[in-house]
């Protein structure tokens, strides 16, 4: 009876139905490499209808128009490129969907899925160092062809790797005269297309959908990463 009661409680059908949507849009992502916007529209309307389910209704509304405060920095990021339209809408309905919700004691915020998934987009960092060092070691000659100064030599080695048959992956070279060039201009999340030049120094292209389905995930079980930081 307890565990019927628990599956029926508005607070975690809202966990439910956000960890599937953004399990649904990460399986999809890395799939396709586009989402389409039946999802976000699908889980968006399931969101109003859970609002008259609430036990006190204009708490609810207050607490998802807080969350939604998240809305116009995740539509500015999209605008800028730092990620897609569909990661810019995910956002907000996850907003809608589970304003605030965690299980932990800690502190969350509106912005705290997105500070999360900052923080964890940092991981392919240390990924890109270890494949380089291997390399360096088993004394492959990765810059063969390039004209640069050690220091963005040091910074390609954090950001990205020479891959022999890249796929989802942007590249950050250019080729000036007969001379390789490294580049590490932003690319346009939406805009930029990705590299399919073998043995091309590139940046890895990873969805950015995953980043923010892991941040909601870490808010769920421990809050928020930075606060939590902080306080301690």
């Amino acid at each position: 009876m307890r565990m019927f009661e628990f599956l029926l409680d508005v607070y975690n059908i809202r966990i439910f139905l956000a960890i599937g949507m953004l399990s649904i849009a990460s399986a999809i992502d890395v799939w396709k490499r586009e989402i389409n916007d039946v999802l976000w529209i699908g889980f968006g309307a399931i969101a109003v209808v859970l609002i008259f389910f609430e036990p006190d209704l204009i708490y609810a509304l207050k607490n998802i128009g807080i969350s939604l405060i998240i809305a116009p920095l995740a539509l500015l990021l999209w605008r800028v490129g730092i990620f897609g339209g569909a990661d810019a809408l995910g956002l907000t309905v996850l907003a809608a969907l589970a304003p605030q919700i965690t299980l932990s004691e800690n502190l969350v915020t509106p912005f705290t899925t997105l500070t999360n998934a900052a923080l964890l987009a940092v991981i392919p960092i240390f990924t890109n160092v270890i494949r380089n060092l291997i390399a360096l070691l088993n004394h492959k000659n990765i810059f063969e062809g390039f004209d640069e100064t050690k220091s963005k030599k040091t910074l390609a080695i954090f950001l990205g790797y020479r891959a022999r048959n890249p796929k989802y992956g942007f590249p950050i070279e250019t080729i000036d005269g007969s001379r390789k060039k490294l580049d590490f201009s932003l690319k346009h999340a939406e805009k930029a297309e990705f590299c399919n030049k073998p043995d091309t120094w590139i940046t890895p292209g990873i969805p950015y959908i995953l980043y923010i389905t892991a941040g909601f995930m870490v808010q769920i079980v421990y809050g928020d990463i930075v606060l939590n930081v902080v306080n301690f």
